[in-house]
């Protein structure tokens, strides 16, 4: 699972890894928390389009923002049946996250754990599956998004990280080749994308950076608890 992501936010890099216009407007952080507001890119009558929305799923039924800490990543095997998944699926909101890099955990046997920065080793961004959201609010367009995970017990890079005694997840790292695909398929053929990534992949230790957010209109500003990860609970 991926709860703290760096975003694609340079119009150079979207335009030239997901053939995406920046909007302007769009102002999102260089690092992202659940609740925050992140790019992500989906097909509008065929053609891709850059989007911002919040990183954490909110369903029909859920519109406030702090119901995102509980839905940052669904599960691929539940996808289909989770409530708070089901209406994005069903209806085909398929996405791709830019992600220049995500953080994991990494625990040492005293179960300490350091914070790892994760890329490709070639340092070109991830484009990650994922689902989202869409809906007007006061005349607006809002979205939000998430990410899908999938189980990563094996893998010989990523099931290093996570707490020990716990099941490994990873998100459903895509191919450059493979996002029109993703977002335009069928859903019977949609599962095809659910698996372990196998490109090549390098990390490091990387302390986690303290921000200071201001506030906007009608948004809150992040408190110092959003820095952590949050727990998921039973929704997956």
């Amino acid at each position: 699972m991926c709860a703290n992501y760096l975003p694609v936010t340079s119009a150079d890099e979207l335009l030239a890894f997901f053939g995406v216009q920046r909007d302007a407007q769009a102002d999102t952080p260089p690092e992202l928390y659940p609740t925050g507001l992140g790019p992500f890119v989906r097909l509008v009558n065929g053609q891709r389009e850059f989007e911002a929305g919040r990183f954490g799923l909110l369903p029909p039924w859920r519109r406030e923002v702090a119901y995102g800490r509980s839905t940052y990543n669904a599960r691929s095997e539940t996808v289909s049946t989770k409530a708070s998944f089901k209406d994005s699926w069903m209806r085909g909101l398929r996405c791709v996250i830019p992600a220049r890099a995500v953080f994991e955990p990494k625990y040492a046997e005293d179960l300490t754990s350091e914070r790892w920065r994760i890329e490709k080793e070639d340092g070109t961004p991830f484009g990650i599956a994922g689902l989202y959201s869409q809906w007007v609010e006061h005349g607006v367009e809002k979205f939000s998004y998430t990410m899908l995970t999938v189980n990563c017990d094996g893998h010989p890079f990523y099931s290093q990280f996570h707490e020990p005694g716990t099941e490994k997840r990873m998100p459903v790292f895509l191919e450059p080749d493979e996002y029109d695909q993703w977002m335009s398929c069928s859903l019977a053929e949609a599962p095809r994308f659910f698996r372990q990534w196998g490109g090549p992949m390098k990390g490091q230790p990387e302390a986690r950076q303290r921000r200071s957010v201001p506030a906007k209109p009608n948004v809150r500003a992040p408190r110092s608890s959003d820095q952590v990860p949050p727990s998921q609970g039973g929704l997956f």
